[in-house]
């Protein structure tokens, strides 16, 4: 296959990925499609028939549902299904399973019809079948980033609306109203959970369950304490605050500190593969013995291990918990 035709699929695959990112639904889309689903699905109800096409819809998302439950026996599938949770995708888990097994077998297919190689075509399989994977936890760091960047000036807003002599389910709805997204949602969940009578212990226990945060578990736990022992708890929260800003600050501190080694490991890391790269662009078939031998095969496959245990040492010397 020719370079041109090459490089045509490869910026054709980076700008389907770039418009899918770009056209993703907020989450106040999300929820108006799902009440608007909702709706669709009550209209249908009392008709007498569907059309084909609906028809099809529904069967594939009925496969879906039942997909999803049969995996939920295994441990694979509750772990990623709580991490849907915390990324508060829209996603199912059978979806996307699916979705999985589709990237896997078009990236397969693809690198096999290029390199003519079995071997590759099975490692572009794994990282095919790792990459939606990977954009939920993606979803996942950024959401919880923004929910940790918000939760301190939140319980400030917390701590001044108890002291102005406002109820805990009042300062709970300032929150709701007033923090941006995602602790707002999640706030105003809690607050309705309240509203429909369910305790409020529960209420903070399930949050805490949704977001895994550490300075949110700060959070509910003072509050919890101070439920149970007493105390002031405008103090409480400002203290809170106060260390939860304290360690957001050495943080960042740490990360400014091993900035360098983080920076050397994706030097290291991808520096190989671009050299290659740019050596087949200038003078193609350089590298053609790597992939067509034997030798060069296993060489491949030796480097490549190496740079991903390279990788993984320096991602741990450099992963400093705070």
């Amino acid at each position: 296959m020719s370079l041109t035709v090459l490089t045509f699929l490869i910026v054709f695959a980076f700008s389907f990925l770039v418009l899918m990112l770009a056209m993703r639904t907020t989450a106040s889309s999300r929820s108006a499609q799902v009440r608007l689903t909702t709706i669709r699905h009550s209209i249908k109800s009392h008709r007498s028939g569907a059309s084909g096409d609906e028809l099809e819809t529904e069967e594939d998302q009925i496969f879906v549902i039942w997909l999803g439950e049969c995996l939920q026996r295994y441990i694979f599938a509750k772990k990623l299904q709580e991490m849907l949770i915390h990324a508060d995708s829209s996603m199912s888990l059978g979806g996307i399973v699916l979705l999985s097994v589709s990237s896997a077998f078009g990236c397969g297919v693809l690198l096999l019809l290029l390199l003519h190689s079995a071997t590759s075509a099975w490692i572009a399989w794994v990282a095919g079948a790792t990459l939606p994977y990977a954009m939920v936890r993606l979803q996942r760091e950024r959401r919880l980033k923004a929910f940790n960047d918000a939760l301190p000036d939140s319980i400030d807003l917390m701590a001044r609306s108890l002291r102005a002599g406002h109820s805990m389910n009042s300062s709970i709805e300032m929150i709701a109203e007033q923090s941006p997204e995602p602790l707002s949602t999640e706030f105003v969940q809690v607050y309705k959970q309240q509203q429909l009578g369910m305790q409020f212990r529960d209420a903070l226990m399930q949050m805490g369950s949704r977001i895994p945060s550490r300075d949110l578990q700060f959070l509910i736990t003072a509050i919890l304490v101070q439920k149970e022992t007493g105390g002031d708890l405008t103090e409480i929260l400002d203290r809170t605050a106060h260390v939860i800003r304290d360690r957001v600050r050495i943080e960042g501190e740490v990360r400014t500190h091993t900035a360098q080694g983080r920076l050397t490991g994706w030097i290291l890391g991808l520096l190989p593969i671009i050299l290659l790269a740019l050596l087949n662009i200038v003078s193609p078939g350089y590298s053609s013995v790597l992939f067509h031998d034997a030798t060069g095969q296993k060489l491949l496959y030796v480097g490549g291990t190496l740079i991903v245990f390279g990788g993984l040492i320096i991602r741990k010397i450099v992963n400093v918990q705070v």
